[in-house]
């Protein structure tokens, strides 16, 4: 595929198909859509966006590396904001809808229930890929540091699926399905290595 029609035919097109889950959020908060419990299922559903928009992101150097195509790598850096951008969604929520910004009551969420712990740690872990996100943090940074900093995805990746495997009360379908890709993925890179990765 050419350069210039990934450009400015394939990623529009995946730049509105990334933005429709949180266009539909909105759409079903407005409109009184979500269900009995709004505010659990917009904490919930950005969440869940974040971590697929993660595990597509993380499945484009495999898919280079099975098919030869070099297209894929163009989608990486928007799909790794995304992923950030659902993450931070997903937080943001949790501090207004659900803890209405009582940080000591924050606080004592974050110590308390590992649940908590271990989404806050992915967080932590995905804000400096998307700070560094950027082509000119690769001249800041020089290559080999910003390549270390950013195989910092694939911790951020197994801490947001524990994350996600602990908030799942009752049907865990999609918890596996999202858990098996994972373990793929990252199968993948200990048999052919951790090239550089991530939101950039």
């Amino acid at each position: 595929m050419r350069r210039q029609t990934v450009r400015y035919r394939l990623k529009p097109a995946v730049f509105v198909l990334a933005s429709l889950p949180a266009l539909w959020l909105a759409w079903g908060a407005f409109t009184g859509r979500l269900g009995t419990n709004p505010a659990e299922t917009l904490i919930i559903e950005s969440g869940t966006w974040a971590l697929r928009m993660l595990l597509v992101g993380l499945a484009l150097t495999p898919l280079r590396g099975l098919t030869g195509w070099n297209w894929p790598m163009q989608l990486r850096r928007m799909l790794g904001l995304f992923a950030f951008f659902y993450a931070a969604a997903h937080l943001t929520l949790y501090l207004w809808l659900d803890q209405f910004f009582w940080w000591a009551e924050i606080g004592r969420d974050i110590l308390e229930r590992p649940f908590i712990t271990v989404g806050m740690l992915a967080f932590a872990l995905l804000l400096p890929l998307a700070l560094t996100s950027p082509r000119a943090a690769v001249k800041r940074l020089g290559a080999r540091r910003w390549q270390a900093l950013h195989r910092l995805v694939y911790p951020a990746a197994v801490a947001a699926m524990v994350h996600h495997w602990w908030i799942v009360r009752a049907d865990y379908r999609e918890a596996m399905v999202h858990a098996a890709i994972l373990a793929v993925l990252l199968g993948y890179r200990l048999i052919f290595g951790f090239a550089p990765r991530s939101l950039k």
